[in-house]
């Protein structure tokens, strides 16, 4: 089927009390997997490809390649731009079709971080593309470093959050409240009063990121307060890892040895997308 929009997606998630997944591909390997658990599970899902992912891709070839993907199954799919730091990456999304796009302005001045998000917000709105923005700041790197570690001073304020909401009239807010990127130094320890308040005051649906590591329990009573997407892309790269390793272990002088390991990948990563989506409540959705 044709991909959605963010919007459509949340507005369906957030009746329905789940929320989406959002899962970073880095080619059709990862593509295919995704497709592979959301069948199993019968579940919507968002494909996320995220700037700092670009020097990774064709981005053009891996855009077709996720429309002809989705041409072939009946699941409601979005294609979301994950963490757009430069107007130039947004752009470029908007261009190639993607439904979705992240204009991260974590680490800007808050009034600059509104006069940005507002301006791609009229943009995107006019084109039917649906804007995620973020407030306060999620720990960890981005970039690719393996630890991260939430930073309560960079928490998102409450009060904060039901201005950035009506200032720049974006469609859902990525929230700090002790989530991190990449692997957590010990067990992360989510604020659900603070995300409580939030959901209070800005009234959209909300975005937790850094979805590696968390467990199953703080998952869901995070969509019970207003989490509508959540990021997992961590948890996928280890389990690619894993199967690799695996693989080699195990290896022999076949020919096709090297083929048995990218299905291996497949295998493995969609093992955990199910799991995840499982979690999230959005199998049987689609």
């Amino acid at each position: 089927m044709a991909l959605i929009s963010l919007a459509q997606g949340l507005a369906h998630a957030q009746q329905n009390g789940y929320a989406l997944g959002a899962f970073n591909v880095l080619n059709t390997h990862f593509l295919r997997a995704l497709y592979q658990a959301a069948e199993r599970q019968r579940s919507p899902f968002i494909i996320s490809i995220a700037e700092v992912h670009f020097k990774y891709v064709s981005l053009e070839h891996l855009v077709a390649a996720v429309r002809t993907e989705a041409a072939l199954h009946a699941i409601p799919v979005v294609l979301h731009l994950d963490h757009g730091l430069h107007f130039e990456a947004v752009m470029q999304a908007i261009r190639l079709g993607f439904t979705s796009v992240m204009l991260d302005g974590s680490t800007l001045s808050y009034e600059e971080n509104v006069r940005q998000t507002r301006e791609v917000v009229k943009m995107c709105h006019a084109l039917g593309v649906s804007v995620e923005a973020e407030l306060g700041a999620v720990g960890g790197d981005e970039g690719g470093a393996l630890f991260g570690e939430a930073d309560s001073d960079k928490f998102t304020d409450p009060a904060q959050a039901a201005d950035f909401v009506h200032s720049t009239g974006i469609d859902c807010l990525a929230v700090a409240i002790g989530n991190a990127h990449g692997k957590y130094k010990g067990e992360p320890k989510l604020d659900f009063d603070r995300l409580a308040a939030i959901r209070a005051t800005a009234g959209i649906p909300l975005v937790l990121h850094g979805g590696s590591g968390i467990s199953d329990a703080d998952f869901r009573r995070a969509v019970s307060l207003g989490i509508n997407k959540i990021n997992f892309y961590t948890g996928m790269s280890q389990a690619a890892l894993g199967a690799i390793e695996a693989q080699i272990a195990q290896r022999d002088a076949r020919y096709d040895a090297f083929a048995e390991l990218l299905m291996a990948v497949e295998r493995d990563i969609a093992n955990v997308v199910a799991q995840q989506m499982q979690v999230f409540g959005s199998a049987g959705r689609a």
